[in-house]
């Protein structure tokens, strides 16, 4: 059978201009998962990753702890596959339309607004989004010109059969992704519902990877959302 290890990037910079960096708690993030597996020998025959700085800088941190330790660590491949859902368009290009015809989106849109400190306004903002991408998995909310969750699933599951159908036997492989590729890996091995596939994204830590077993013609789960890297309460994210 072989292993492989699906990796959610640390914790990013939400709700900064440019949310696709990793914020300082990320790279340490990062640093403490690759000093963590290259302490213990997790070696690794091939390294994938999605094309979003914060997926590939997660690597390239977890990377560089194994380099200090001179345990090797396969060059990340790049696979646009296993980029995220585009959350902020489907936000952003369907909240108008929402406001107008729904009261319960007003309310969350209104308590996110007037939020008055940075941890309300990161509760009040997942509250919002949650209920915006909950409509958009099962269809109420179809945004022209960004990929549907459908085809997002499908996506990610052709970059998942490519990795799987040219691994070699009892073969080791790590993909540095993001909450929903692993969300869909977990549907691929457990049957999940849209719905539940979508709760499963939410659960997701920061930096938290999952272990799935793989050969010819099986694809089941090991272990889901893994830190023993992260050893303190001020290291644990969700966003």
């Amino acid at each position: 059978m072989g292993r492989l290890i699906l990796v959610r990037h640390a914790q990013a910079s939400f709700l900064a201009p440019d949310y696709d960096k990793l914020s300082p708690l990320g790279e340490r993030q990062a640093r403490l998962l690759g000093e963590y597996w290259a302490q213990r020998n997790g070696g690794f025959d091939r390294v994938f990753s999605g094309p979003r700085a914060r997926q590939k800088d997660t690597a390239k941190l977890a990377a560089l702890a194994y380099q200090l330790g001179e345990v090797r660590f396969p060059e990340p491949i790049v696979i646009d596959e296993f980029d995220e859902y585009d959350g902020e368009a489907v936000l952003r290009k369907s909240l108008p339309r929402l406001l107008e015809s729904g009261n319960s989106i007003r309310v969350l849109h209104e308590s996110f607004l007037g939020s008055t400190t940075p941890s309300e306004q990161q509760k009040n903002f997942q509250k919002l989004f949650e209920v915006v991408i909950s409509k958009w998995v099962e269809g109420e909310v179809v945004v022209p010109g960004v990929e549907s969750w459908p085809e997002f699933c499908a996506r990610v599951n052709s970059g998942l059969s490519e990795v799987v159908s040219t691994a070699k036997p009892n073969e080791q492989v790590a993909i540095f992704a993001s909450g929903g590729p692993i969300a869909v890996a977990m549907q691929r091995a457990l049957n999940l519902s849209p719905q539940n596939t979508l709760r499963t994204a939410w659960m997701s830590r920061n930096c938290s990877y999952s272990e799935f077993l793989f050969s010819a013609d099986r694809f089941t789960l090991s272990s889901f959302n893994a830190f023993p890297h992260l050893d303190g309460a001020d290291l644990l994210t969700y966003r």
